[in-house]
């Protein structure tokens, strides 16, 4: 028994020096990112030193080289040239080729191009007449007997028997046959009296060359299109103004086109368009945007861009759906990115910066910018850059996790600053305000096994937590960088006498 707990310490020692010289190796490699090894007298080729700190405490600042007093390690220089921790992140070549970081150019460009969208054929309103009948009187003969019938512009629609012309005509005869003199008055009152029963000129001056009564009128398509409202019968009495066929246009159609709202400051009227038909392969309807209609589709958020097209040959028919390609209006020489370069984080929009540094590495610095109109792969840029500059658009989130460990102030997520880690540990020794802890791996912070201190909670230790003692606690780090016990309490892994694994 007494030999295996001998060999039980010895694999705890090996096991805790090997993790605390893993993390060593890790902090080195990661700090050769951003800050190379210090040299002796404060610089380092040339480069000034600002200040020293712990990276696991980067609030406190030291004004030379030494250990740290907060756990087993070399403080770590801040150079002049690294951006004072301000979100940049040095990287040397050979590393940026390991982790597949490419960059791009900003460039100057135009962003427009073509816009497939759907469209439906509606009758062009513009070209809409209705026939209405001008006076009282019973319908005898239909021409047109059915909605959407073809009809020819002058072509009859109907016969309509009209008693009340019959007098009106009589009276004009009448004086017409007398040949006093001055009877040129009564001949003018009668004809007036003939228009305003509903009489046109045309039918006016029928009475007048044949000298005989006309009580009925033929009623005559005054456009060419198709009847798409029939409101009359055969025998039935109509009122005057009544309204007895609506005849629309086909020469020319329009096209209602779905613009989403992202395209709506980009395609103004003029914007020529052409428009594709299955019932018609081949035929390419070219036209222009004549309208934009100011109302949102509150379904699928999007504008109707009112086209009309011309159709001599009917051969687009309201109703049907055509596809419709748009180019929009471009805005040239803006400045523009590869899209992937671009993280959108809900609230804002953020770009890695790359600029050239001393030694061969490259300086990444986060960016805020403003976006605008995205198309083929490619995304406008309003402010925050200007063409020539280089932005990261493979890597930018491991850039973004070295920034985070550095604290800067321009985060790429939105995650809250405060977080509780969690991880057991043995007590090595209890101060007045502060006990120090040698605790296991803390997997949330990239930890691996070390001695550390840490400030006690609020409401103290309890009395059973002593030198010695295997616990389980809760840690954060506050506003300063010091790392606070949230809650500490014995581990049910007392009886082992060594840390465990964090939860």
């Amino acid at each position: 028994m007494k030999r295996n707990a001998i060999v039980g310490a010895v694999a705890a020692v090996l096991l805790l020096g090997a993790g605390y010289a893993a993390y060593r190796v890790g902090m080195d490699q990661g700090m050769k990112m951003g800050s190379p090894a210090p040299a002796a007298g404060g610089k380092d080729d040339g480069r000034k030193v600002l200040y020293w700190h712990d990276p696991m405490v980067p609030a406190q600042k030291f004004d030379k080289p030494g250990k740290s007093p907060f756990m087993d390690m070399q403080l770590v220089p801040v150079y002049a040239d690294a951006g004072e921790g301000e979100g940049k992140v040095a990287i040397s070549a050979r590393v940026q080729q390991n982790l597949g970081i490419r960059t791009a150019e900003v460039t100057k460009g135009d962003l427009a191009s073509t816009v497939e969208v759907v469209g439906s054929v509606a009758y062009n309103e513009r070209e809409l007449a209705v026939v209405q009948a001008r006076a009282n009187g019973f319908l005898e003969r239909l021409y047109v007997r059915a909605p959407l019938d073809r009809v020819a512009k002058g072509a009859p629609l109907a016969d309509l028997l009209v008693p009340d012309w019959v007098a009106a005509q009589e009276e004009f005869l009448a004086v017409g046959r007398m040949s006093e003199a001055g009877l040129g008055d009564l001949r003018d009152g009668a004809r007036q009296r003939m228009r305003l029963s509903g009489m046109s000129e045309e039918q006016i001056r029928l009475v007048e060359t044949t000298g005989r009564v006309h009580p009925r009128m033929t009623i005559v398509a005054p456009v060419s299109g198709v009847v798409s409202e029939l409101s009359a019968r055969e025998g039935m009495t109509v009122m005057a103004g009544a309204p007895l066929f609506r005849i629309n246009g086909v020469g020319t159609v329009w096209v209602n086109a779905e613009i989403p709202e992202s395209l709506a400051a980009t395609v103004k009227p003029g914007s020529p368009v052409q428009a594709r038909a299955a019932a018609s392969p081949g035929t390419v309807f070219r036209a222009q945007v004549g309208a934009i209609l100011p109302e949102v589709n509150a379904t699928t958020r999007t504008l109707k861009a009112r086209i009309e097209i011309a159709n001599p040959r009917g051969d687009l028919v309201p109703g049907m759906f055509v596809t419709v390609d748009l180019t929009p209006q471009s805005r040239a020489q803006i400045a523009q990115v590869p899209s992937e370069a671009v993280i959108q984080t809900g609230k804002r929009s953020v770009v890695i910066l790359a600029e050239n540094a001393e030694g061969g590495t490259q300086r990444f610095t986060p960016i805020d910018v403003e976006i605008g109109a995205e198309r083929n792969g490619m995304t406008e840029i309003r402010k925050g850059l200007s063409p020539g500059m280089k932005v990261v658009v493979s890597g930018q989130f491991l850039i973004d996790s070295e920034a985070s460990l550095k604290a800067t102030g321009t985060r790429l997520s939105d995650a809250p600053k405060s977080t509780t880690h969690h991880g057991t540990a043995t007590v090595e020794k209890v101060d007045a305000e502060t006990v120090t802890l040698s605790h296991g791996p803390i997997p949330s912070m990239q930890w691996g096994p070390m001695t550390m201190e840490f400030r006690k909670p609020e409401g103290g230790l309890a009395k059973e937590i002593q030198a010695g003692s295997t616990v389980a606690f809760d840690f954060s780090q506050d506003a300063n960088g010091d790392f606070v016990l949230m809650s500490i309490e014995r581990s049910a892994a007392a009886s082992t006498g060594k840390p465990g694994a964090a939860k």
